[in-house]
């Protein structure tokens, strides 16, 4: 065996630094020395010159770096063309060339393969097809072209089923190549397929390529052969030679493969391929060797112990390897599983005794010894993350420990000097952990131990750190109540007094589970746990513990000493019952109309009551149905809100409530399945509110809500039904389509009313919301209900009975029917039961009307369709003169205002165009003597209306005066309010918030005037309706504001005190602390001076007079107990300085609140770095500054310890290198017979512009230099 020494850069330094200071400069000296200057390299070897012009022939050109011939790169991109003769174009469209089929199909070939085609047409009619791009792109493309623009043809070709797998090739990879070389698709049958047909479909030239390829790889394969050979497995190692190097050898001679089985696997079969000679010639060597070593070889048998066995076969079988080689014998050991110990040795005898002494040499090369340990010591020797177990592996690397869990002993295994050793170092490491290090184990409940953790682990870190040991706490699924302590026995000892008080205080804790609801949970935990930690820090010794969302419990758990447990309980339950308190809530129902007047002009209504009630009101989608407002809060809240919401819809509507005293039994059944009974009555009286008690409260009185008459109207419905109810109670149901519904109601449920006045019977129709959209309910007495069920299935019979007539309308009107895609057309058929009207087409001038449906429907359709027309012919169009600046406030938000009116009154109103007259009379042209183009033009008459002013309504007369009369009660009026100057811009607010919040409460324009008028006028703008609002609103305000000044004087009051400016920052505290308690406690100002103030000592308190009094002896209290503080400075080593002060101050502030004193630590760059100030009372300045030098003591102590660490570690490869002696001045790069050493000349100086000019500057003089003509 050869050892080869490798020098790195570490060895290196090492080895310099064990030579003496005379030793390195000899070293260095004679290696300089030595350097001859002929070892330098010549000024034409490193740099050699450029030709200047070609060779002659004949002369042989100089080897250099720049003659040196580079090699041609190949471009990656190719060209190939393809021809497909006429006869074999698939595409022979001649008329769409470039636009067919045969151009698509090319284009999709370009997209998949990345390859760029160009077709041509021959005289022949023969397809050309030029294809660039990479090479296997370009052989894609072939591929696909072959197979889709070229007929195809198939042929088969018949080999040995054997050769089909040398034409698969490894993964396919060898029929893929070949299908991509000859364009061509080949079909090789299945292994389990007796077939040896390999099919190749393609073009006819594909076909014989591939055909040709497919019989040459099956002739290769004939020439080759296949020879097993059956030999015993004792003698295959002999045949394969140590590691393989007979075999290897035989195969490189003889060209044949030979393969052996590996040791691991029992077969004796050897396997030679090849060429048939080459494999002939394979097997005679092998049956040589066979026969030669069973004819002299002989056998040994020896006992080894088992143990031993892998010593002797080494890693990876190495050392049978080397003994084969040494000695030329084999050595059998027997498998793993046998318990066999015995060894044999086959070979020569004369070399069986060489083998014999190896093996046992190397059996005995390795001892296996024990060391015994205590179990929990183990981890101590192996140390943190193996750190001590490292030292003492990497000067023994091949010795192997092993540590056993629960066992105490340790287990080395490898050479006997190295186990020796390591025994030593391990026994001497036992013996100073027992002697210095003590273990115990206590008992504790399981369900103590997280407790005993502390969150975070806060508990049992502070336990290790104090008593310097290690806690063993076992996991929750040991269910083990044994705690391990071990360490220094006088800690562990301590650790097991603290964690024993712990349990027991534990154990005399108390638990209480507090039935919370779950919905308060979240609230009480609050956002990111803010109100949970809140309440913590408030009762830091219980533990709060709540269920997980997904159990749906109500039982929140508190846990901790048994005083402190009661006092979180009560805390808790006075949250929760505010949180009830909070959590009322009430529906207010109130007609759709009048939402918007709650919520007001961008929401200021509904802001104000949520504000002053302090209250959630929460109003119905606009696309809802839903009349119900509901306000959440305190109960009292809740109510004051609800009055003041039923106040704006009273205040808007002639709406009055009454009381109807029904017997609650009976409420249940008016309401009916759902409320569908109650819900009927109120639609039916115009929307009034009926509000029933809550179930089983037993209070008879049900209160409706409306109009008066409406009102009145539910109430007798109301107590006949309930009158009804007591009698008798009968129910029917009937089925009829959703279309008919309409026309059976009625308009305005005049059909509907008349069943009902007629029969006395209560008839309720399906809602939108109902499932079964056909169901229609009868109820009432026996008799009523079937006579009311006969009427209706009279109605709907006859509404089954469809009929088609028609009537006369004059073409005038089509257009109003058919306008808006059929709207009107489609209102008709949606109230008379579905009746279809057809209009003749547009252009036809027929008047013939179609309507189709049933019978009743249709009668009832064409009366209203007259009606309809009777009001066109009686259409009138009138005018209404209202100036154009006020047409925007008319028309309202988004028309709001305009659409009410048309609908109210069925008129259509049309507002004039903008007068663009008046815009750009500006820009019109100076007119003389009255003339503009030519043309006189007339002064307009002050008595005819202008065009933009006036507003067209059509419809009836009567509708249309009173559309008129509604749109001039539009028209916005201005009064003048008197408001003193000086309260102008409190009513205007900040950024116009004020003047801005009236003006969308009282839905008017509030202008007021500018600053430089002075005066006290304010103009208000809008409906005659809300003006007076607007005007009590305002002088409203003007009294608040008044009423401010008057308080704004009281607290303007002003106190200035005396203090010391040493004591500001005191008085100030942390962040402002203290100074923030006084002024919120006495609501007043404090003023401090300012850095450049004369009167530094002052400080003015601004506030009511006696709040201002009552903190300025707030402020001389602290000054008083200020001035009983003293001050002390003490030296303390400022390299500790930052451990006491700890991480963002957390240490200096910890010791600052426990001893009540402030501690000043010197600035950067102060004359004393050590000097600390210590200020507060007497006793407590003595007690905190023992304390501060019981920590210096302590934190200089570890100092101390970590420099003398510190020394024994081995320096950096940095500071090993600027350990060693400066060397001498660098040379720099040394060359000979350089052209400024040839004469005189001199080395170039590369800090001359002349030598190296910048570019673009101006060059002096030039001269000849030893670097050539300068061309510049």
């Amino acid at each position: 065996m050869s050892s080869v020494a490798v020098l790195t850069q570490e060895s290196f330094n090492e080895h310099r630094s064990g030579l003496l200071p005379e030793q390195v400069k000899s070293a260095v000296a004679g290696h300089s020395g030595a350097e001859d200057e002929d070892s330098l390299p010549t000024y034409k070897d490193a740099f050699p010159p450029l030709p200047e012009k070609p060779l002659p022939e004949g002369v042989q050109e100089t080897g250099n770096a720049w003659t040196t011939k580079i090699k041609p790169l190949k471009s990656s991109v190719i060209t190939q063309v393809f021809h497909v003769p006429l006869e074999e174009r698939k595409y022979k469209d001649m008329n769409q060339f470039g636009e067919g089929d045969q151009a698509k199909v090319c284009l999709d070939i370009m997209h998949k393969t990345g390859a760029h085609l160009e077709l041509s047409m021959a005289k022949d009619q023969g397809l050309s097809i030029m294809v660039s791009g990479k090479h296997d792109a370009v052989m894609k493309a072939r591929k696909e072209i072959v197979s889709r623009l070229q007929t195809q043809a198939s042929a088969t070709v018949a080999i040995p089923k054997e050769h089909h797998r040398f034409v698969i090739g490894k993964s396919g990879e060898k029929l893929q190549e070949l299908e991509l070389k000859t364009a061509t698709k080949i079909q090789i049958p299945r292994p389990e397929d007796p077939s040896n047909l390999i099919k190749i479909s393609g073009t006819k030239e594909g076909l014989e390529k591939a055909k040709h390829e497919i019989l040459l790889i099956s002739a290769e394969q004939d020439k080759r052969a296949v020879e097993r050979m059956n030999i015993e497995k004792v003698y295959h190692p002999f045949i394969t030679g140590a590691y393989n190097k007979l075999v290897g050898e035989w195969m490189q001679e003889t060209g044949a493969r030979i393969n052996v089985p590996p040791p691991s696997v029992n077969k004796t079969e050897i396997v030679i391929t090849g060429e048939k000679e080459q494999v002939a010639l394979a097997m005679a060597k092998i049956k040589k060797i066979y026969e030669e070593k069973k004819k002299n070889a002989t056998t040994i048998a020896v006992e080894v112990k088992k143990s031993q066995h892998k010593y002797v076969i080494g890693p990876k079988g190495n050392t049978l390897q080397e003994i084969l080689d040494r000695t030329g014998v084999s050595v059998e050991i027997p498998p793993l599983d046998s318990s066999s110990e015995t060894v044999i040795l086959r070979g020569e005898p004369d070399r069986l005794g060489q083998a014999l002494t190896e093996v046992y040499a190397k059996a005995n090369s390795y001892t296996v010894s024990s060391v015994s340990a205590p179990s929990w010591l183990h981890r101590f020797i192996i140390g943190k993350k193996g750190q001590n177990l490292a030292k003492i592996t990497q000067q023994m690397p091949k010795v192997h420990i092993e540590f056993t869990e629960g066992e105490d002993k340790i287990t080395l295994e490898g050479p006997t000097k190295d186990v020796q050793i390591v025994q030593g170092q391990i026994e001497a490491v036992v013996t100073d952990l027992v002697s210095r290090m003590d273990y115990t184990e206590i008992s504790v409940d399981p369900k103590f131990h997280r407790h005993l953790i502390g969150k975070g682990g806060a508990n049992i870190n502070r336990i290790k750190e104090q008593h310097k040991v290690s806690v063993r706490i076992p996991p929750d699924n040991e269910k083990s109540n044994l705690i391990r302590i071990e360490g220094d026995p006088q800690g562990v000892q301590e650790a097991k007094k603290e964690l024993l008080e712990l349990a027991s205080r534990m154990e005399n804790e108390r638990t209480k589970d507090m039935i919370i609801e779950q919905r308060f949970h979240r609230a009480i935990i609050g956002q990111k746990g803010e109100k949970i930690k809140e309440v913590r820090d408030k009762f830091p010794e219980v533990i709060i513990n709540f269920p997980d969302p997904t159990q749906k419990s109500d039982i929140v758990q508190l846990r901790g000493p048994r005083t402190e447990v009661e006092k979180c309980t009560k805390f808790m339950q006075k949250m929760v019952a505010e949180m009830v308190e909070n959590s009322f809530s009430v529906s207010v129902p109130i007609f759709k109309q009048f939402h918007k007047n709650i919520i007001g002009k961008g929401g200021a209504n509904i802001k104000k009551i949520r504000e002053e009630t302090n209250t959630k009101i929460d109003l119905p989608a606009e696309n809802s149905n839903s009349e119900m407002i509901v306000i959440t809060g305190k109960k009292a809240n809740c109510e004051a809100a609800k009055n003041r919401v039923l106040a704006i819809q009273k205040e808007l509507a002639n709406i009055t409530e009454v009381e109807v005293s029904i017997p609650s039994k009976l409420h249940n059944s008016l309401i009916g399945s759902k409320g569908r009974f109650v819900r009927s009555i109120m639609e039916e009286c115009g929307g009034v509110h009926i509000h029933f008690p809550t179930e089983g409260s037993g209070i008879d009185a049900v209160i409706i809500r409306g109009p008066a008459e409406e009102v009145e109207k539910a109430k007798k419905q109301l107590l006949y039904l309930a009158e009804e109810k007591q009698i008798k109670s009968h129910t029917v149901e009937l089925r009829a389509k959703p279309e008919y519904h309409k026309f059976l109601i009625g308009k305005g449920g005049g059909n509907i009313r008349k069943v009902r006045d007629n029969t006395g019977a209560r008839i309720l129709f399906p809602t939108a919301d109902d499932k079964d959209q056909e169901l229609i309910t009868v109820i009432g007495t026996e008799e009523a209900v079937a006579e009311a069920q006969k009427e209706l299935e009279a109605l709907i019979k006859s509404l089954d009975n469809v009929v088609e007539d028609f009537m006369i309308v004059d073409p005038k009107h089509h257009r109003f029917f058919v306008a808006r895609r059929g709207q009107v057309l489609r209102d008709i058929a949606d109230e008379y039961g579905g009746v279809l009207v057809s209009f003749p087409r547009t252009g036809s001038q027929s008047d013939k009307v179609t309507l189709k449906g049933a019978k009743d429907c249709l009668e009832a359709a064409k009366k209203r369709m007259l009606e309809m027309i009777e009001d066109l012919d009686a259409q009138v169009i009138m005018e209404c003169v209202i100036p154009q600046k006020f047409h925007r406030s008319i028309m309202g938000p988004k028309g709001s205002r305009i659409q009410q009116i048309t609908k109210d009154h069925n008129v259509q109103i049309k507002f004039p165009d903008r007068d663009e007259q008046q815009a750009s009379s500006a820009d019109a042209p100076v007119q003389e003597n009255g003339e503009a183009n030519g043309e006189v033009k007339e002064p307009a008459d002050p008595l005819v209306p202008k065009k933009c002013d006036v507003i067209v309504l059509s419809g009836r007369k009567e509708r249309c005066e009173a559309a008129v009369e509604a749109l001039k009660a539009l028209v916005p009026l201005t009064i003048a309010v008197e408001v003193p100057f000086e309260l102008h811009r409190y009513i205007i607010g900040q950024k116009g918030s004020g003047i801005r919040k009236m003006m969308d409460e009282f839905e008017v324009n509030i202008q007021v005037p500018a600053h430089e008028l002075q005066s006290d006028i304010i103009s208000v703008t809008g409906l005659a309706s809300h003006l007076d609002r607007a005007k009590e609103g305002l002088l409203e305000r003007v009294k608040e504001l008044q009423a401010e000044q008057e308080d704004r004087a009281l607290r303007s009051f002003k106190l200035t005190i005396t203090v010391d400016p040493k004591y500001h920052p005191k008085i100030i505290g942390r962040k402002g602390a203290i100074i923030t308690q006084i002024r919120n406690e006495h609501e007043v100002n404090i003023q401090f001076p300012e850095k450049n103030d004369e009167n530094q000592d002052q400080i003015t308190i601004t506030g009511y007079e006696q709040n201002a009094v009552a903190a300025r002896d707030a402020i001389q209290a602290i000054v008083h107990e200020l001035e009983e503080m003293i001050s002390e400075d003490i030296t303390l080593d400022s390299r500790v300085h930052a451990r006491i002060i700890g991480a963002r101050g957390k240490g200096i502030r910890k010791i600052m609140d426990e001893f009540k004193v402030d501690v000043r630590f010197p600035q950067s760059g102060a004359a004393d770095p050590n000097l600390v100030t210590v200020t507060g009372r007497p006793e407590r300045v003595d007690e905190a500054i023992d304390h501060l030098l019981n920590l210096e003591e302590e934190y200089m102590g570890d100092m101390v310890e970590n420099e003398a660490k510190m020394a024994y570690m081995k320096p950096s490869g940095s500071t090993a290198s600027s350990m060693e002696e400066p060397r001498g001045p660098s040379k720099g790069f040394v060359v000979r017979e350089a052209p400024w050493a040839i004469g005189n000349e001199k080395a170039p100086d590369m800090s001359s512009s002349e030598e190296f000019p910048s570019f673009g500057a101006p060059v002096t003089n030039a001269r000849s230099s030893p670097w050539g003509p300068k061309r510049f």
